[in-house]
């Protein structure tokens, strides 16, 4: 199997999903369901996403390595440096290497309670998440992607500080990066941009949020910092006692910025399903049928 980071690298785009480990039983039944109607799409990879304050370590372990032993899917794993030791940490990417599972999303993480909580290191651990990457890359042949924050992260006190921490991940040993959500083309590019100037040439995937649930979007707007075009919200507040609405107005919005981005020169995009497939099954499908056409009509 090819390194993920050449895949990435590579003229063809990838195209791939994230989940994140249920609570209940219930939770569970329904990310299977949407696992393998993903799975039909053939993705490059999928990745399963590591809670606040590592709270659901072992659920994305156990998910992670269910993926890889029971389907046919590329799973890549996340891990967070918040809250754990480097001898947890090392023990975490050991069970991963152990169930042949080589490509790793490294974080920092964000602060057990709240986003906004004050940041704490452990005292056996890491305080960057350039020091995590440096660690995965020690110990055996993995792939290592990182965080990219298109509208800067929350907690960097300015931009230029921003593409700083960023470069200093990339240049500790990233193949890639996966971007925080976002909803307007023009963050991506610019920060894009910026890193290019800073020297840097990791191939940064945008990722892709299907907007169609307004209240939901607005929450997770609000703890991420990311923009929420208020005209989408407007459209979406006047959908909101229509479910079939609401979900062709994200999907067309979704769908539109994710063509734009790919004719801008992405390297993929990597899509949030919310552990449910509709929406980013079908955003995925119009991307693709629009591809599909431009090879048809000869623009590509």
């Amino acid at each position: 199997m090819s390194a993920l980071g050449d895949l990435i690298s590579a003229d063809e785009p990838t195209f791939s999903f994230e989940f994140f480990p249920p609570r209940t039983e219930a939770g569970q039944r329904s990310l299977l369901r949407a696992i393998r109607r993903i799975e039909a799409l053939t993705p490059s990879f999928v990745s399963v996403t590591y809670g606040a304050g590592g709270s659901s370590r072992d659920r994305t372990v156990e998910v992670t390595k269910r993926i890889a032993a029971e389907t046919t899917l590329r799973p890549v794993a996340h891990l967070t440096a918040v809250g754990h030791s480097v001898a947890e940490l090392r023990h975490i990417i050991g069970q991963y290497a152990d169930a042949g599972i080589r490509d790793v999303l490294v974080l920092r993480g964000d602060p057990p309670g709240s986003p906004r909580g004050p940041w704490t290191p452990h005292p056996q651990g890491f305080d960057y998440a350039h020091q995590l990457v440096s660690l995965v890359r020690g110990l055996g042949d993995f792939s290592v992607g990182v965080a990219a924050f298109p509208e800067c992260h929350p907690r960097s006190p300015d931009r230029d500080s921003d593409i700083r921490h960023f470069v200093a991940k990339c240049r500790a040993g990233a193949d890639y990066a996966i971007t925080q959500m976002f909803f307007h083309v023009e963050d991506y590019l610019r920060f894009r941009d910026r890193v290019e100037a800073a020297g840097c040439e990791t191939p940064i995937i945008p990722e892709i949020m299907p907007a169609t649930d307004v209240r939901q979007i607005r929450r997770f707007s609000e703890l991420s910092d990311a923009a929420f075009p208020e005209d989408l919200a407007h459209r979406l507040e006047a959908a909101r006692q229509d479910p079939g609405t609401a979900h062709r107005i994200g999907v067309e919005y979704a769908t539109g910025m994710a063509l734009r981005l790919l004719a801008e020169g992405a390297p993929g995009l990597h899509y949030i399903t919310l552990n449910r497939s509709d929406a980013a099954a079908d955003i995925h499908r119009n991307v693709m049928s629009s591809r599909s056409s431009d090879v048809l009509s000869g623009h590509r």
